[in-house]
Order: C-alpha cells, then structure tokens, then sequence
C-alpha cells in the first residue's frame, strides 16, 4: 500500500509526539488512520505537502534512501527578487556546514494556486517576494532552507509538490489518497 499526504503546516512527520512542550503537536496519526503505515522519509514541520507513507519496507527504502536518488519538487517561496545569476550558485551545488550539494534545477514560476497556509506567511509591503521550483535528488535536513538562505534568500513557505512519479495535486491539506 501506498497512501500520498498532503501534510499540513504545523503536523510532525511521525505517529506520535514525544516532544516536551506543554500542547501536543499534530502528528500523522490526527491524519492518516491506517495501521501499519510508516513515512518513507520525512517533511519538516514548518514544512508541508506531499508525504509518502507505505507499509512495505522495500518500497519505503527506495523512496526515502538517498542511493537512489529519486527527484523531489518543492515550490518555494522566498523573500527577495533574485536573478538567474542569483539562483546558479544552486544549479551548481552550493557548500553548507555538512558538505557540498548536488546540482539542483531551479526556476522561477509565476505564484502557484495553493491552498491557503494555516497560519498565513507573513506579508511586508517594503520585501519583495518571489516563487521558485526546486528540484533535489538528495534530501538532507532542512536541505532547501538552508540551500536558500546561503544564496540570500530566506524561505517564506515551502511546499513539497513531488516525489518521483507521485505528487500532491488534488489532495488538500490534511487528506490523503491511496494507490
């Protein structure tokens, strides 16, 4: 089984909290109740979009293991107004604390239609913002945002549109669909 999430803003990319806040956090079972399923890889929480969750370990390893290299998008929105010469340092790979990255593709695209973000990304009058389509075959943590914010330019929202074949359109926040 293969179930794909559009993981909301805010929810953990696991079953349960085992945080030591004071207010439980939402988790994937406030969304998902299905035994026997596991994320075959993780969205951060400040992060959303498509999860995938299965309940077969082979297909969870060639999803989520980076040997395999399987591509996933991310519509990005970032603050500032920046040029192609501005977004190359990404298509070449850039440094970070844990080492070089691969290569990614990135573009500009016009705003997306998206959902609504609950709650909504702040919006100042005096910064521009603009939206990018980033693709990676590697997924390190918090690999876009830092990718990003080394370039000058700090994620606002960042949405994960796809893995591989699969994607998040037509699934809300929340809600999810098998295949």
């Amino acid at each position: 089984m293969l179930i794909l999430l559009n993981k909301p803003f805010g929810a953990l990319s696991q079953f349960t909290d085992k945080g030591t806040q004071g207010s439980p956090r939402a988790t994937l079972s406030d969304y998902v109740d299905v035994p026997g399923v596991y994320p075959a890889g993780r969205l951060d929480r400040d992060s959303e979009g498509l999860l995938l969750l299965t309940d077969d370990g082979r297909l969870q390893a060639r999803i989520a293991h980076p040997k395999f290299r399987k591509p996933k998008t991310y519509l990005v929105q970032v603050e500032g107004d920046p040029t192609d010469a501005d977004l190359s340092p990404l298509r070449k790979g850039v440094t970070l604390k844990d080492g070089p990255t691969r290569p990614a593709e990135v573009r500009r695209i016009p705003t997306p239609e998206l959902w609504e973000r609950v709650p909504p990304v702040r919006f100042r009058k005096s910064v521009p913002d603009c939206w990018l389509e980033i693709t990676l075959t590697e997924g390190r943590n918090r690999q876009v945002r830092r990718m990003t914010a080394h370039v000058g330019l700090p994620c606002l929202r960042l949405v994960r549109w796809s893995i591989g074949e699969w994607n998040v359109e037509g699934i809300a926040p929340g809600t999810w669909r098998a295949l």
